[in-house]
Order: structure tokens, then sequence, then C-alpha cells
């Protein structure tokens, strides 16, 4: 199994203690059993951290959102003040890494694939305060001809994905300043950063210093050459190395270490489940790998592209077990068996249920 890199000191501002993350290199990755018994929203101080490379440290009092380009007609220039100004609007949202549960292809199907190990750690659900996106792009007169959209980070990758126009001016793509209540932490794109309800978190672009808007479909290393399908069940989409990835898929995991270790007696098993198309409908598990399923039962909130709580009660016995959940969404998409999901060379959007090995004593 691929061993986990140590974090270079003062990559992040947040403390990042190793009995709340596994370090992935720059980012952390959050340990689920970290997740039970918390509330609906995961905290700032265990929301995973997904960097290119060091959080940046951003002087609000000199930070400027330019808005440009050939799709509108009206370029802005914007202060953190002019955002807090703006009318606000907050919605609660998951972001999910593509690459999360990557380490599933190699323990599953034999395969690994390229990126960081994560289980199921790049996760987490916020509420997230701003401006829409779609108020910014009208103050500078969006045009009837534009096309794209593609927020730019000020971090050292300026980091960048484009979204269609359409997907922009959704009333849930925010331009967001504060998360869960407070001011947007810097590991988490302080001043302000994109909330792209229901994608993968690459659209979610933190630190934003541009927004630019085109007049023709723009084309980058992350919706090309990484964040796409590639591999030998996918074909090329050119300029895109394969198709390329928006929404984030089912999921569900329980919220234990990887493998747990329980007492035996009678044991409330929690955990979370998810989907960047809609709701969740229902949560399932199995005992026995798979061949027969119970339902879980779902705890509100149960929030488009946020997700939902569950749990069940188990009369646990010593010995080895598993447990295996898989959810279904508002939209009928109904997690896999582990077989079925194509393999690709990035390991993205395995979705598939996966056994959750406990040890009971």
């Amino acid at each position: 199994m691929t061993t986990a890199k140590p974090t270079p000191p003062g990559t992040h501002v947040k403390p990042t203690p190793p009995e709340i993350f596994i370090a992935h290199d720059v980012c952390m990755e959050t340990r689920w059993e970290n997740m039970y018994g918390r509330g609906y929203l995961t905290p700032a101080s265990i929301f995973f951290i997904r960097n290119h490379t060091a959080t940046p440290i951003i002087d609000a009092k000199t930070w400027r959102l330019r808005v440009e380009g050939p799709g509108v007609a009206n370029p802005l220039e914007l202060t953190y003040d002019d955002i807090l100004a703006m009318p606000s609007t907050t919605a609660v949202r998951h972001l999910e890494c593509a690459g999360n549960a990557r380490v599933f292809f190699e323990e599953h199907q034999g395969r690994r694939a390229k990126g960081r190990p994560w289980r199921f750690g790049s996760y987490g659900v916020a509420e997230w305060t701003g401006v829409a996106l779609r108020e910014i792009l009208e103050r500078a007169r969006i045009k009837p001809s534009a096309v794209d959209v593609m927020p730019t980070g000020l971090d050292d990758k300026r980091v960048e994905r484009p979204m269609p126009v359409a997907k922009a001016m959704q009333d849930d793509t925010l331009l967001a300043y504060a998360m869960n209540g407070d001011v947007l932490p810097p590991d988490h794109g302080f001043p302000a950063r994109v909330i792209v309800s229901g994608w993968v978190a690459v659209n979610s672009i933190k630190w934003v210093g541009t927004i630019f808007v085109s007049e023709e479909p723009i084309y980058v290393e992350r919706n090309t050459v990484e964040y796409v399908l590639a591999g030998p069940g996918y074909a090329p989409e050119p300029p895109a190395l394969g198709p390329v990835l928006t929404t984030t898929p089912v999921r569900s995991a329980i919220a234990l270490a990887w493998p747990a270790s329980l007492q035996a007696g009678s044991r409330i098993i929690r955990g979370h489940a998810w989907s960047g198309t809609g709701a969740i409908a229902a949560v399932e598990y199995s005992l026995d790998g798979g061949r027969s399923w119970a339902p879980a039962e779902i705890r509100e909130p149960n929030i488009p592209a946020a997700g939902c709580r569950w749990e069940f009660l188990w009369d646990a016995k010593p010995g080895a077990h598993t447990i295996t959940t898989r959810a279904t969404d508002t939209e009928g998409h109904t997690q896999p068996a582990p077989d079925t999901v194509p393999w690709n060379d990035r390991g993205y959007e395995w979705g598939a249920y996966v056994a959750h090995p406990v040890e009971v004593v």
C-alpha cells in the first residue's frame, strides 16, 4: 500500500495532528472515526485539506478580485469590502476531491492508480456563505455570447478550471467568504473561494484572484489532462484525454477507523452518504459482504449535493467482521459492486460499495 508522505512544516495554517488527519504530502485526509458523534456539518478544524501547494497567506486589505475577459462588457475590480457589501446567500454543500476513495481501485481491482491514496477522508460538508457568482457576473454585464467562466486561484500553482456559464449562473454557485458561520479559514480559501455545487472540488477554486469569462470553450490542464477519465475503457474527447469530470458520484462511508476495533455488545453504527446529483433516498447495510442488505435509518437534514447521516443498531459478536454500506440517491443512482467500476489511470470516480473491516473483542 502507498505510504503517506510527510507534510513540509508551515504548509498549513490550522493544526493538523495525526490523530485527526492522515498526511498525503501537502494534503490532509480526515480520519473518518473523527466524524462519529458530530453534527451534520464538518467542523473546519477537521475538514480535509486538498492543496496543490502550501496555503497562501493573503491580506484582505490588499486583495482584489478581477472579473474580466471577452465575455463581459464591464470588467470589474472588487475589494473584500465590495464583496461583503453585496447581497449574501448561504448554501449547505459538500466538497469532495475527485480522487476520493482512489485506494480501492488497487485494493479491489489490483491496479494502482496515480495520485494520493485517499480512502473516504477527502469529503466534508459545510455551510458556505457569500455572494451568488451570478450577482458578480451580472454586475460585470456578462454577454449573451459568453461560454465559459474560469476562476483562478492565487496559490503558487495558480489552480484554475472552467465551468459552463449555465453552471456559473446557478443559484447555489457561490463566491464564499464564510464557512460554518465564521470567516473562511486560510486553508479553505480565505479571503474568498468558489463553491460549485455537486461538482468535483477542483472546480471550487480557493483564494480566487481572477474570474475570466470567455466567448469560446476554455481548455486548460485541469480539464484536458487532469480531472478527466483516461484509461482503456474511455475514448479520448480531444483536446481532453477522456470524459471531463463534473458531478461527484453517490457514496457512503462508515464513521469508524480503518480497520476498526469495537467492544462486543449493542453498538450504534453511524456514517454519512452523499451525492452530487441529489439527496439520499436510501442507505442499506450488509454484514455478509453484500449478499443480503437491510435498511439503515436516515437522519435529517438530507440536503441535495450535501448528503445525510445514517445509523443502525448492531449486536456485535466477538470476531472478525465486515460492514458494507451502499447508498441510493433521489435520481436513482445506486452504489455498484466493486468489480463493476471501470478503472482509470488517475483513480477518479470510485463509487462502489466496499466492505469495512471490523474486529470485535
